[in-house]
């Protein structure tokens, strides 16, 4: 059975990778910034890996754009 909160972790996950390629990141770049390897950013952008509240908070900083921001956006589009 799937999670409830798959919805809301996906919706978290599309609007994680639009931010990132509007800014011109690859994935290697952001893991570079975020000190982890690649695999972990496909990881997380293919639904594989979660992200806790930490490493969302380190995910947003790496991307210069406000979590609290992208946290509306998912409540919004979750609406």
């Amino acid at each position: 059975m799937p999670s409830p909160y798959r919805a809301k972790n996906l919706a978290l996950i599309e609007l994680l990778v639009a931010e990132r390629a509007r800014l011109g990141f690859l994935q290697k770049d952001l893991a570079a910034a975020l000190g982890k390897p690649q695999s972990f950013i496909a990881k997380v952008e293919g639904g594989e890996r979660r992200l806790d509240v930490a490493e969302f908070l380190d995910y947003a900083a790496a991307l210069g754009v406000d979590p609290i921001k992208l946290l509306k956006q998912v409540v919004k589009k979750r609406a």
